[in-house]
């Protein structure tokens, strides 16, 4: 029994360390106003995997940047009106379970995947967002906290208070990866013109790459 329980340890131990070693996997995303590269997260594999399988499946290349809301966020994939209830589905389009992690939050420049008010809190496979967001004072953080029942680390709160972001949407929406390089795009898009629902006059569309360990490599270091 001693023996199983060991030989089952080693095999927890072993996975834990291959997947703290996994290497990330980045995208690059292509716009009118320009470009940025993202770091998927591996502690949020379901979103990651499916992210690079309509990427690569060219997907998100017939999609467009369809909601930009300035110190918010830069929404874009799918529209809302494609997945309201009633309507059917395409093969692309369905419900990732939530991969909520607490040290993955939405400060500026994070990326996660949009969806309605279903109680799972699941996402919709083809809708992502960008975040924008804005500076918050502690006392602003304490209701934050009070209101959603969520506790921010002091790195968080750091964070939040310095480079900004949304943290009211913690612990609802799963965060899947953050801009590594690029962030001024998000100031580039935001200062389009848009309608009051952040409907932009002109078509912001996109391009979306994986990039390859070479590739990635290659356009962080410039």
């Amino acid at each position: 029994m001693a023996k199983r329980i060991i030989l089952l340890l080693s095999f927890i131990t072993l996975n834990v360390v291959a997947f703290s070693q996994q290497k990330n996997r980045y995208i690059k995303i292509e716009t009118p106003q320009g470009w940025c590269v993202v770091k998927l997260y591996n502690e949020t594999p379901v979103h990651r995997d499916n992210f690079i399988k309509l990427t690569k499946a060219g997907y998100f290349n017939k999609t467009t940047f369809n909601r930009i809301l300035k110190n918010f966020v830069v929404q874009g994939g799918d529209q809302d009106s494609l997945y309201e209830k009633g309507k059917k589905l395409n093969p692309e389009q369905k419900w990732l379970p939530a991969e909520l992690v607490p040290a993955l939050f939405h400060h500026r420049g994070a990326v996660a995947m949009g969806r309605d008010d279903n109680p799972s809190q699941s996402s919709f496979s083809t809708q992502f967002y960008i975040v924008d967001g804005k500076t918050w004072t502690d006392d602003q953080l304490d209701m934050v906290e009070q209101k959603y029942h969520y506790h921010f680390t002091p790195e968080q709160r750091n964070v939040y208070r310095t480079v900004g972001g949304t943290p009211f949407l913690d612990g609802h929406y799963t965060v899947f990866g953050e801009i590594v390089k690029g962030m001024s795009l998000i100031d580039k898009i935001t200062a389009v013109n848009v309608d009051k629902n952040g409907n932009p006059d002109n078509t912001v569309w996109m391009k979306v790459t994986v990039l390859s360990p070479g590739q990635t490599k290659a356009v962080l270091k410039n």
